[in-house]
């Protein structure tokens, strides 16, 4: 949980999309191949958060929807409600993301808090999320990109408002997520392709 939804300082380089947009998906899932690299790279969604806390599961679920999802392997898939990654185990899981993949790029997936009129928001960009930054917990940063749903509102006694979040929000932002990293999934090949395709172009111009 990151609890800061302002911790990017690059505010615009921040798309912020609200879930219940009927192109919400659709919107998400632009963005996301926006950011991918050139040339391709191993590309992981690492869900970030905890089954233990209603607002905190916003992570595990995107990641459980997700392996639920036939065309998840184009991504690697870490952290859902079965397996999830949390504060206790995070150092120990990127360890591991980082010894099973040749330079990933990785997108991190977590919840946060913040203004009342911000709940509700998918924010997409890149940079990391930093979790646990709310909590004064000294977490690593997580991801080359970031997707991040503002759950609830920031500011007081934020454990117990992560503890009383409604399922029903974090459930409907997951599932909004999740469509939106599926999408981007089925179209990965292809856009991939046409910038690997200018990426070489651009190289052999350079002198």
């Amino acid at each position: 949980m990151n609890l800061k939804s302002s911790f990017f300082e690059n505010k615009s380089s921040l798309s912020r999309i609200l879930h219940e947009d009927l192109d919400a998906s659709k919107q998400i899932s632009n963005e996301l191949l926006s950011l991918l690299p050139v040339p391709p790279r191993p590309i992981v969604i690492a869900c970030i958060g905890t089954d233990r806390s209603t607002g905190d599961s916003l992570g595990p679920l995107v990641g459980t929807l997700l392996k639920e999802k036939t065309s998840s392997s184009e991504f690697f898939v870490y952290g859902t409600l079965e397996d999830p990654i949390h504060a206790m185990n995070l150092k120990e899981r990127l360890n591991d993301i980082q010894q099973s993949h040749l330079n990933p790029f990785i997108i991190g997936v977590d919840a946060c808090l913040g203004k009342v009129k911000s709940v509700g928001i998918v924010q997409v960009g890149a940079g990391p999320v930093k979790p646990g930054a709310g909590v004064n917990k000294e977490l690593p940063a997580v991801g080359d990109a970031h997707i991040t749903g503002i759950v609830n509102v920031s500011g007081f006694m934020e454990f117990m408002v992560l503890q009383n979040t409604r399922l029903n929000l974090v459930l409907k932002m997951a599932k909004t997520i999740a469509n939106g990293i599926y999408f981007a999934g089925s179209q990965i090949h292809q856009k991939q392709a046409f910038q690997q395709f200018n990426w070489t172009f651009n190289q052999e111009k350079t002198p």
